[in-house]
């Protein structure tokens, strides 16, 4: 699944990009503010990329300032890990262990809180990609939880619901509108991709009123090209439920509702790589 080029970019410049390459080692369970910056320029074949996190430094920042890494305090609830030539991110949840809680819940994250590319405001149009592998993945088995697992969030500031998530459930993963009330399946059945990079990508208009839009599109192993899944429009995107300034993303393993009462596969792994998001109306 790996780019012939790798490279960790900040780009906010329509026919370039910005690459920061950090040198100073992240530390699991701490937000890090490295950064040595370094220019250069590719040609603008697309929309224009606002921001790529990639690990291909092998840190748990990618270089980039003020990304949030994790606020669970095991060691391995994030971790940089070997993806063939080049590097991802793991995050790792274990229910009833309080090193894998963060927040008040059982879940290990990493966000573009900080991180100014990484926001989204009312009246912007962008593009959301980003590849999953769902490592030593349990499946699930008829009369088990049906709690899911969310590994990719489009979430409100100031502690609010998330505009949107990608999350398993059962054995399929699905995108979700937690306020609107809507809920669709992008992949009908995980199994047969367990272990390999499945690819994401969430388009969005972020409005205030009615005449937004979400569209989701996948690309898994053996497939070419990213085909469009499913679509949703005329909704409003950015909808808080208390007062919101911004949005940004969050990724990594959140288990919301998960308990080892109820059943639920005690260890979950995730893996993500190339985090990019682009503007989708430059280019």
């Amino acid at each position: 699944m790996k780019k012939s080029t790798k490279r960790t970019a900040i780009a906010v410049a329509a026919a370039g990009a910005l690459t920061v390459a950090g040198l100073t080692a992240a530390q699991a369970g701490q937000n890090s503010a490295s950064g040595i910056t370094e220019a250069t320029c590719a040609g603008n074949t697309g929309p224009s990329a606002l921001l790529t996190i990639d690990y291909a430094n092998g840190q748990l920042d990618s270089g980039i300032p003020n990304l949030t890494t994790t606020h669970a305090t095991a060691l391995d609830a994030s971790s940089v890990v070997k993806s063939g030539d080049d590097h991802a991110v793991a995050h790792k949840v274990t229910l009833g262990d309080p090193g894998y809680v963060s927040d008040g819940a059982p879940r290990s994250e990493s966000a573009t809180n900080d991180v100014h590319e990484g926001r989204f405001v009312v009246g912007d149009e962008q593009r959301y990609e980003f590849s999953v592998l769902l490592k030593d993945w349990e499946t699930w088995e008829s009369g088990e939880s049906e709690a899911g697992d969310i590994i990719f969030q489009g979430k409100h500031a100031g502690g609010n619901l998330p505009s949107f998530y990608l999350m398993t459930k059962r054995n399929s993963i699905a995108f979700r509108s937690p306020t609107l009330n809507l809920q669709s399946t992008v992949v009908g059945d995980i199994r047969p991709h367990l272990g390999k990079w499945m690819h994401f990508r969430v388009d969005v208009s972020w409005t205030d009123d009615s005449t937004g839009y979400y569209k989701v599109s996948t690309k898994m192993p053996g497939e070419s090209d990213y085909m469009l899944r499913q679509t949703h429009t005329n909704v409003k995107t950015f909808h808080p439920v208390n007062p919101a300034d911004f949005g940004y993303l969050k990724w990594g393993l959140y288990r919301p509702d998960q308990t080892l009462a109820k059943g639920d596969v005690t260890t979950r792994i995730v893996y993500h790589d190339d985090i990019r998001v682009l503007d989708l109306t430059q280019g």
